[in-house]
């Protein structure tokens, strides 16, 4: 396919690291049809300030965006994710299709806003309030995919299979009913959605809850269905977020959820573990050497009191690993970036925890491996300015201050840690601009209705 869009870029970083006046051809599908650096840039669109491949939130639930602010309450002395988890039923049992859709839309603009360019929704509110399916049973799945469309944003869509409360196949509580499928319905809903939205900004996958919420036997037929229909499809599951989790796995099973799942299913790169907070040394070699990305979100572990993911061990072993908002607490790649090296720090009281003799600067080690986790966890392709890639890229204020006089891996290290959202200028998703000067062309209209569905709900 040839090319029908050109764009040009003083500096662009590339695979191969920083590169000066380089061109990127795009086609009619938003796919990069070339890349070439030292050219000239006749009949290119100028790209105003250092350009960077956007990245992908490889785990997110959207509506939970609406809920930040209203946790932050002590309920009790042992306040923890689990005292979350209840707010969070609470609040989800209220909301209808239309308010997921707004809230999704909101979240995604400021996402695109925040550096990423694509997301994967793990999408696990299936069900009416009363637990009933829709009369279309992918109600709610739609309501996701027209939120992406409207913010512009590329997806990897995850309905989730959720079954059971606890381990050993313990009943699901009322407040989980919204959630609850089966692995027949699950897959007859991704081969659905799949048949109507088949297109390059949308990839359909299978997100098992995790270990307690879907038994061995289901878990199994569900992987089976899914190879039948997409073998290549993504797989995410949630696994040793929590402690409590863990200790609950041991007694079910007599294994941590990490090894429960490395000794039953061959993990391979299609799977992210998301958190996988805590792991045995053996864990977490053993996750690092199946190639499955590991899904970490340091803004919701932080706020949720989960704890901190072994990073120093884990890329010692040559891990992969992609950072996600999950709850949105915070919107920004920037702030999960960070805080995951600072969390380290303070936990080995020591300094670049990322990077290494080969990779010595750490905002570039992050954000590159984070690239890659991402773009592999999507399933989709996303892994930076190369030809065959979405042309999904941010370009950056090179007159903000924190940019000011940097050059080369410098720029990703102020970007990283000396910086915010606001020097984002631009974000091209597929090849079209989202992002203007820091503004989405439908951000007033999703605020909006954002600001509407939130009164509304919160008054209840």
């Amino acid at each position: 396919m040839s090319a029908v869009a050109a764009f040009f870029a003083a500096d662009a970083l590339l695979a191969s690291g920083w590169a000066r006046d380089v061109r990127i051809d795009v086609d009619a599908d938003g796919s990069i049809a070339g890349v070439t650096p030292a050219a000239a840039p006749d009949g290119a669109e100028p790209l105003r300030g250092p350009v960077l491949p956007g990245l992908c939130d490889l785990h997110c639930h959207a509506f939970q965006r609406a809920m930040a602010g209203l946790t932050e309450r002590r309920a009790r002395s042992d306040d923890s994710f689990w005292t979350w988890r209840e707010v969070m039923y609470a609040f989800v049992a209220r909301l209808a299709p239309e308010d997921v859709e707004a809230i999704a839309a909101q979240v995604y603009v400021e996402l695109l806003k925040g550096g990423f360019t694509s997301v994967c929704e793990f999408h696990y509110l299936h069900n009416a309030p009363d637990g009933r399916p829709y009369a279309n049973p992918a109600e709610m799945s739609e309501r996701i995919l027209a939120a992406a469309a409207r913010a512009g944003i590329g997806l990897t869509l995850l309905p989730v299979l959720y079954m059971h409360s606890d381990f050993g196949g313990a009943p699901p509580q009322p407040a989980q009913r919204r959630f609850v499928s089966t692995p027949e319905r699950v897959t007859a809903l991704i081969e659905r959605l799949a048949r109507a939205h088949a297109g390059p900004g949308v990839r359909l996958g299978l997100a098992p809850h995790s270990l307690r919420a879907v038994p061995p036997e289901a878990l199994s037929d569900a992987l089976r269905a899914l190879d039948a229909f997409d073998p290549d499809a993504p797989v995410h599951i949630h696994a040793a977020e929590q402690g409590k989790e863990v200790e609950d796995c041991l007694a079910w099973s007599g294994r941590r959820p990490v090894e429960w799942l490395l000794e039953r299913y061959r993990l391979a790169p299609r799977w992210c573990v998301v958190h996988a907070t805590h792991m045995t040394d053996a864990e977490t070699g053993s996750l690092a050497a199946s190639g499955a990305v590991a899904g970490l979100c340091p803004t919701t572990e932080a706020n949720l009191g989960d704890g901190l993911f072994p990073l120093g061990r884990y890329l010692e072993r040559g891990g992969a690993f992609g950072v996600g908002s999950d709850s949105n607490v915070s919107v920004s790649a920037i702030e999960e970036l960070r805080l995951l090296e600072y969390g380290q720090r303070l936990a080995e009281r020591r300094r670049s925890i990322a990077a290494s003799a080969a990779s010595p600067s750490v905002g570039a080690t992050l954000f590159g491996k984070a690239l890659a986790g991402g773009a592999q966890a999507s399933g989709r392709p996303v892994a930076g300015i190369t030809p065959g890639q979405r042309a999904d890229f941010v370009v950056l204020d090179a007159g903000a201050a924190p940019l000011a006089g940097k050059i080369g891996d410098t720029i990703l290290d102020a970007f990283v840690f000396a910086a915010d959202a606001s020097v984002i200028r631009d974000v091209f998703v597929g090849g079209r601009q989202v992002v203007a000067d820091g503004r989405h062309a439908a951000e007033a209209a999703v605020r909006d209705e954002y600001r509407r569905t939130v009164t509304r709900l919160a008054a209840g």
